[in-house]
């Protein structure tokens, strides 16, 4: 008989794992893959983006945007850093509050094992879930055999990545005992087009534009990547996270330069409109460009009103993906557990006494660039005070 059995040994789990033991709490943590931390281990390319600077409620996407405010202020990203710090780990901000390890994600991960080591938490890994139950305790019957606790914490993670063991446990488990589930899609994923938009954007294939890109009320100023499947990058995965099917994206190719004063300044050139954009962009990228949208010819032989018209559509290239990469190259899942059923301070189950729900599987889901890293660092800890 355990105190606690945490389901998943991702950050979320790791983490609640090592903060109830510490209060002396016997913690069994299953993870059913052969080894814990797979998704830490590839994250930030393999430095792990540990973190944020900056990560509050305003960086978080959930039916209720508040939920995640007192986890987040219970254990702050300064905590984690000073654990970081603590461990002698070299990290270093890379851009926009971005904490990476210097070295290797394999340093994180390590923490977190040593940490769980030191609190005497118990790590069984390969073992598969096959049914869980509550009487007077939870009872986990697994491919290995039986074990029950006091209290049940589930950090298994979400839909994304199922390649790295992925399910819908978390889910299957709400639902046994009648939490709701705000519906899941992926999230931080990249766009796909139609096959008529298609060969547009496998000719740049490679290429790395920095630029703005809005959808409804929200804009993000990173670098967007063309694929041969479509767009990605930081600004795509960003603004994917509030894309709806359907619904158009804004591009602004030249967030940093005025593309109508570029142009008017060039009227009388008889340089081509391919040359001009080619001083701001990557020559391929303006061939392409003008080959589908503007006919380049010497800029002498446009009109003023046909120039304002190429600039206007340069700082608002509107797109309609067809959809996204889906689960597979999603590097989050949108949606999950419906935090009406949690209590926000805990994590708790509101109905079911000792039930947790932490990390991914929560319909709280962060901004690329360590958020959703904090949220599972931040949640897996307040559960961890009270399972």
């Amino acid at each position: 008989m355990y105190d606690v059995v945490v389901l998943g040994a991702g950050a979320a789990g790791l983490m609640c794992a090592m903060e109830a033991g510490r209060r002396g709490r016997r913690v069994l943590v299953l993870e059913r893959n052969d080894q814990p931390g797979k998704k830490i281990l590839i994250s930030g390319g393999g430095r792990c983006n540990f973190t944020n600077l900056y990560a509050g409620p305003e960086h978080y996407y959930s039916e209720n945007p508040n939920f995640c405010r007192s986890a987040l202020a219970s254990y702050p990203p300064a905590a984690f850093i000073a654990l970081v710090e603590s461990h002698g780990i070299p990290y270093h901000e890379k851009a926009l509050g971005q904490l990476f390890c210097d070295g290797s994600a394999r340093e994180v991960l390590d923490m977190l094992l040593d940490e769980c080591s030191a609190a005497d938490v118990e790590l069984r890994f390969g073992r598969q879930v096959l049914e869980v139950s509550k009487d007077d305790s939870f009872r986990v019957v697994t491919d290995s055999g039986v074990v029950e606790a006091e209290s049940l914490v589930v950090a298994t993670g979400g839909l994304s990545i199922p390649q790295l063991g992925a399910s819908g446990l978390g889910y299957e488990i709400a639902a046994q005992f009648g939490l709701r589930r705000v519906a899941t899609r992926p999230g931080l994923v990249p766009f796909t087009f139609s096959k008529q938009d298609l060969e547009f954007f496998q000719i740049l294939s490679g290429i790395s534009l920095e630029v703005t890109v809005r959808c409804g009320d929200e804009a993000f100023s990173e670098h967007m990547l063309f694929t041969h499947r479509g767009l990605s990058g930081p600004a795509i995965l960003q603004i994917s996270n509030v894309w709806k099917p359907g619904q158009a994206v804004v591009i602004d190719l030249f967030p940093k330069v005025s593309m109508r004063d570029a142009l008017a300044a060039a009227h009388e050139s008889t340089r081509e409109l391919v040359s001009i954009l080619a001083d701001y962009v990557p020559k391929r990228f303006a061939q392409a460009w003008c080959a589908s949208f503007a006919p380049s010819r010497p800029m002498n032989r446009f009109t003023s009103e046909q120039l304002q018209a190429i600039a206007a559509r340069l700082h608002a290239w509107e797109l309609r993906p067809a959809g996204t990469a889906g689960f597979g190259k999603a590097e989050v899942t949108l949606g999950g557990v419906d935090t009406r059923d949690l209590n926000s301070r805990t994590l708790e189950s509101r109905n079911v006494r000792g039930l947790f729900f932490i990390g991914e599987v929560v319909d709280v889901t962060g901004w690329l660039g360590g958020y959703n890293f904090q949220w599972a660092w931040s949640s897996g800890f307040a559960a961890g005070q009270v399972a």
